[in-house]
């Protein structure tokens, strides 16, 4: 099998569990594109050449009755760098946890594993998932597959690039502020960012810890679904993980959407460039030929989002990263004495991007500002999921922009960071209030890169959010086909990334 071929995960699996196909010819040929195309991208930071291959000769030599039973059998999966992985090494993009190998595994991977999956890789990304480019790796940036000079997004930009390039058929990433979504829109794949609480973070490197959650990236929703399905459910590790498994077949594609009620989000179709109001106007009328009926609905308080997530974002961060001290793990630089050692190994470990939002969070949880800041984004944060909750009650799934534009070139927001961060100003509000959200690519875009639309459910609403992603997917323009970025400029017609 050629990982170029792009063939469904439900594919590669029935191949592997018939025994059609064994689990190490389907590992060897991800293994073989990742060499082929890491040179290129750097989507990776870490490659289990040997564990996969050992792990997928087990699987082979399993029973088939065995293998029937693994809904992910032989997948070839890729997993961010935030998410622990015992016997791999765990840097979450940063300098500080360089040398750190968790001695345990984040349960959405062991869950993934228990499933018959094959870890191949572990994925680049913003250091401690503070980014929307992957460029705040202390490891070099992920480039975009579609065209190299650009971004992948971020800050799960090496999990969305691994997925497009064709070296795992799912990845996993974490998403913050839209981390899984942006990504996805930016590389051409589908993301989901799950209800707060549906998937486990146990595992999950901490950055916001009442707004991160776990999502899978793929090419089709029924990728996506198939590994959500895996996901999904209650785990003791996580206090505030949701007792709510998925029940039943998911994301099969209905013909109709009649009685569907879908709210457009005008003021936020009126924010993006022309490429982006485009997709949006396309699936607002694929919607209406499936029996939708959309209309416009408002979140009025959705102009304090970016301000409100970039309070409680960075004052959780604040909290969360006093634990790297050079003292129990990780990059250690000494000192004269304690204080001298923290300041040492913080300055050293630390990249300018997450310096800055400790002393964000630090200053916005501080005695005389708390009342002003932290506490006034709070606030918002609850006047914006009151809008979801009206908004809902007149609509079932909600159609915005996933990102105001496709992607931004390497280096061309870095000295900006307020510009960078609005590259999330569409994907914070399902983070500040815990709703499920779907970044489905729509068309390549006359610039030859691919633009997104962005579905949003109410809690707990994936499986409607997957069956109007599937219904949308299979009307876009080119249906569930979608062109390899890969491809050489002049076979595909779509650009491509240039060495």
């Amino acid at each position: 099998m050629s990982m170029r071929e792009a063939e469904s995960a439900a594919v590669v699996v029935s191949s592997v569990q018939r025994g059609d196909r064994t689990a190490v010819s389907v590992v060897s040929a991800a293994l073989a594109r990742i060499e082929e195309t890491e040179l290129r991208l750097h989507a990776y930071l870490h490659v289990r050449r040997e564990a996969a291959l050992a792990e997928a000769a087990r699987l082979d030599h399993e029973a088939p009755s065995a293998r029937a039973q693994k809904p992910l059998a032989g997948l070839p999966v890729a997993v961010k760098d935030n998410l622990v992985l015992a016997g791999a090494p765990t840097t979450a993009g940063s300098k500080i946890l360089e040398g750190y190998h968790p001695p345990y595994t984040a349960t959405a991977v062991a869950r993934l594993q228990a499933a018959g999956a094959i870890v191949v890789g572990k994925t680049n990304l913003d250091e401690f998932a503070m980014g929307s480019s992957t460029e705040h790796s202390a490891y070099g940036p992920t480039k975009n597959p579609w065209d190299v000079a650009r971004v992948p997004g971020g800050s799960s930009g090496g999990s969305a690039a691994a997925v497009a390039a064709g070296t795992a058929v799912v990845a996993l990433g974490s998403d913050t502020g839209g981390s899984v979504r942006q990504p996805a829109a930016f590389c051409g794949v589908v993301g989901l960012k799950p209800t707060y609480g549906r998937v486990s973070r146990y595992g999950l490197v901490a950055f916001a810890s009442s707004l991160d959650q776990v999502g899978p990236l793929a090419r089709t929703v029924s990728d996506v679904a198939l590994v959500f399905q895996v996901l999904a459910g209650r785990d003791p590790h996580d206090a505030t993980s949701v007792d709510s498994p998925v029940v039943g077949r998911l994301a099969t594609a209905p013909s109709r959407l009649a009685g569907m009620r879908v709210g457009l989000v005008a003021e936020q179709a009126d924010q993006a460039g022309p490429e982006t109001r485009q997709a949006v106007a396309e699936a607002r009328l694929a919607l209406m030929d499936l029996g939708a009926d959309v209309v416009d609905v408002a979140l009025p308080h959705g102009r304090y989002g970016i301000p409100a997530y970039y309070l409680v974002a960075p004052a959780e961060a604040s909290s969360n990263l006093a634990r790297y001290d050079g003292v129990r793990y990780g990059l250690r630089v000494a000192g004269r004495d304690v204080a001298e050692l923290y300041l040492n190994t913080r300055g050293a470990g630390f990249g300018t991007e997450v310096k800055r939002r400790i002393l964000l969070g630090t200053f916005a949880l501080a005695e005389g500002y708390y009342d002003a800041y932290y506490l006034k984004a709070m606030q918002a944060r609850e006047l914006l999921a009151q809008d979801y909750r009206q908004a809902f009650q007149a609509v079932d799934v909600i159609l915005s922009p996933t990102v105001p534009d496709p992607a931004f070139r390497l280096g061309e927001k870095l000295a900006d960071p307020w510009s960078m961060y609005q590259s999330d100003i569409m994907t914070v509000g399902a983070n500040l209030t815990g709703l499920p959200a779907l970044s489905l690519p729509w068309r390549v875009a006359a610039s030859g890169l691919p633009t997104a639309v962005q579905l949003t459910a109410p809690w707990l609403g994936e499986e409607r959010l997957l069956l109007v992603a599937a219904a949308l997917e299979a009307l876009r323009p080119g249906g569930e086909a979608w062109p390899d970025p890969l491809a050489s400029p002049g076979t595909s017609g779509q650009g491509g990334a240039r060495p």
